[in-house]
């Protein structure tokens, strides 16, 4: 996991900012990590686009030059594109792939060994289009339910293993060469060669696509870098957010807590909790105050909490484990009261009537027999 602290670093950089579409907050945290080498953006209305709102997590490794850089820039480079007209998906693959050459080519950068992931939702006229390169993630909440909208690039992944030793690289201990945890980044020019083109490099910038329609019903987004999902699944960060939501804490206040939620204890567990964090919430306001959107996740949860407290309930426990019986027995249970009886042999069981005229019946059989031969004989 990288060199790391005595001690976390839980000092938090948060913001937010709202406007008739969306209400979103944002933070990042050091946490045991020597350096913080995140980024993050959130633009409501962009600049060459006001229609457009761009938001992004970007989660560096080996240094944070290639995450800031990202993070002021890319989406500049992705509304250069002349397909951004009228083919959002391929302006953002070849913005990705723009910035990537851009760093490359430009001399002041010398030697440099960092790289970044780089996950980013761009939303405009109702369409939400994520584009992911690398670990990072973001999930959405749509009534409630989970919306997967990137997955994670790793390099024992089969088809990114595939391209990895295609392009002369091996995979190692679940790493690029033995060296690098993710199999797509913006950076690590080590891994990159002139002779390939770049969606066939070792590790490569060019990212996947997700296009979603965005309805009355979306609820929030979630952009984080694993130093989140490595602790929490997709469903457990959708949990917490919307519990929250429906608690009335601002988005800003819930990225604080989740990660504080998701920071280690100590520096000995492997890794997990112990990376630099960053979240971005977006809240999805459809043009109403967000309060709206506190009282349907408050509802929801409360019909959920009901639910939950009807099932635990005694009697829906008795109902549950009861016994199913037949139709003539449940009668006769339902018209006679229960009573309770004694057992004079405990560890037995108490004979029924039934089985004690059976007995009998069975004790007479016996001796008539025995009757009938002592008559033959």
């Amino acid at each position: 996991m990288g060199q790391t602290l005595s001690e976390p670093v839980t000092a938090k950089e948060s913001s937010y900012c709202q406007n008739a579409a969306f209400r979103v907050g944002s933070s990042c945290m050091q946490g045991w990590r020597i350096n913080m080498e995140d980024s993050h953006t959130h633009i409501l209305s962009l600049p060459d686009d006001p229609g457009a709102a761009f938001f992004a997590v970007y989660d560096g490794h080996g240094g944070a030059t290639v995450a800031q850089y990202a993070g002021k820039h890319l989406h500049k480079f992705v509304l250069k594109r002349p397909e951004y007209v009228d083919n959002i998906e391929e302006a953002l693959q070849q913005g990705f792939l723009d910035i990537d050459y851009a760093m490359l080519n430009n001399e002041a950068w010398g030697d440099q060994m960092a790289g970044s992931t780089a996950v980013v939702v761009l939303v405009k006229d109702n369409k939400l289009y994520c584009a992911n390169a690398g670990d990072s993630r973001a999930i959405a909440c749509v009534n409630g339910q989970l919306e997967i909208l990137s997955l994670d690039h790793k390099p024992n992944n089969e088809a990114e293993s595939k391209r990895i030793i295609e392009g002369g690289g091996w995979v190692e201990f679940n790493r690029v060469n033995g060296n690098l945890a993710l199999s797509r980044a913006l950076g690590d020019f080590v891994f990159k060669r002139a002779n390939k083109k770049p969606e066939d490099q070792i590790v490569t910038a060019y990212p996947d696509v997700e296009t979603r329609k965005i309805m009355e019903d979306w609820e929030f987004i979630v952009l984080a870098c694993d130093g989140i999902w490595d602790v929490m699944s997709n469903a457990e960060v959708l949990e917490f957010c919307r519990t929250r939501i429906g608690m009335g804490m601002h988005p800003e206040e819930i990225c604080e807590e989740l990660m504080n939620h998701c920071l280690a204890p100590d520096c000995q567990m492997g890794g997990l909790g112990g990376d630099n964090m960053t979240v971005v919430l977006v809240c999805l306001l459809h043009d109403r105050p967000y309060s709206d959107l506190i009282a349907r996740c408050r509802n929801s949860n409360q019909v959920v909490n009901d639910q939950v407290a009807k099932d635990e309930s005694p009697a829906a426990a008795e109902a549950e484990t009861e016994p199913e019986t037949d139709t003539e027995t449940e009668t006769q249970s339902q018209s006679k009261p229960c009573q309770k009886q004694s057992n004079p042999n405990p560890g037995q069981s108490t004979p029924t009537d039934d089985e004690k005229k059976l007995e009998k019946e069975s004790q007479d059989a016996l001796l008539a027999a025995e009757m009938q031969l002592n008559y033959i004989y």
